[in-house]
């Protein structure tokens, strides 16, 4: 058994879409990022980056005690490993699968993360012109990029659905909210109506959907307190005593 420290956002979704694809029993620990529990000690002993998801797998290979892991990419490898599926079955599959994984995390993830940060933001932060143009282009890139590999390729890894295509699908399932015209970018829109007809990726998309936080139903007071909450984060300081010292 399998617990997925969870949020319903894109970086929730890439493993509960993952783990419905591949069978495994799970079970959905939700960690409410608006309330603060991603900050809780509980919480930091598994992800000490304080974000979600992690997950903690009960029944490890090794046949030890529960083992950890946090960052989505690294726990999609894992329970790649762990099922042996959708990782790549040859080394040189396996590497295209990374490459492209990696590519979400550094790339996909982090730019339309913060494009919808930037759209969220109300006239009383100042000028956002700026980083809106920066990042709805930078949007249309990735799509670019998107579209240009899969001209000759079914899926991102080359023929075989992975979790490289798992990992990529929650971030674009808002297309037309972030302003794409998806008739642009057509092998693109192939893959994405592809994967969209799936199952498995229905079933894990659908996991806590009824508990995303509506932010235009908050009151002001309560939408500032999730915002300090949530943005302009500097570091959690260290103990004072017991660590190792130079």
């Amino acid at each position: 058994m399998i617990d997925v420290h969870y949020w319903p956002t894109p970086n929730g979704k890439k493993l509960t879409i993952q783990l419905e694809e591949s069978g495994v029993d799970y079970n959905v620990v939700y960690c409410e990022i608006g309330r603060g529990a991603q900050f809780e000690e509980d919480f930091l002993r598994i992800s000490p980056n304080n974000r979600m998801p992690a997950i903690v797998d009960h029944q490890p290979a090794d046949g030890g005690g529960p083992l950890s892991v946090f960052e989505s990419g690294a726990c999609m490898l894992y329970i790649a490993d762990k099922c042996g599926r959708f990782g790549g079955d040859t080394p040189r599959q396996r590497w295209e699968v990374c490459q492209w994984l990696m590519w979400q995390m550094a790339n996909q993830g982090p730019k339309f993360g913060e494009r919808g940060h930037f759209a969220r933001l109300k006239d009383s932060q100042g000028d956002q012109s700026y980083a809106l143009k920066r990042f709805d282009d930078e949007l249309h890139r990735l799509y670019g990029v998107l579209n240009n590999r899969l001209y000759d390729r079914r899926y991102l890894a080359g023929d075989h659905y992975s979790i490289a295509d798992m990992a990529c699908y929650p971030w674009v399932e808002g297309w037309e909210a972030q302003g794409i015209d998806i008739d642009e970018f057509r092998y693109f829109r192939r893959w994405f109506n592809e994967l969209s007809q799936r199952p498995a990726l229905q079933r894990g998309m659908a996991v806590g959907s009824e508990l995303r936080q509506d932010y235009s139903s908050m009151s002001e007071e309560e939408r500032k307190r999730v915002v300090t909450l949530l943005y302009n984060q500097r570091a959690r300081p260290a103990p004072d005593s017991g660590g190792i010292e130079e």
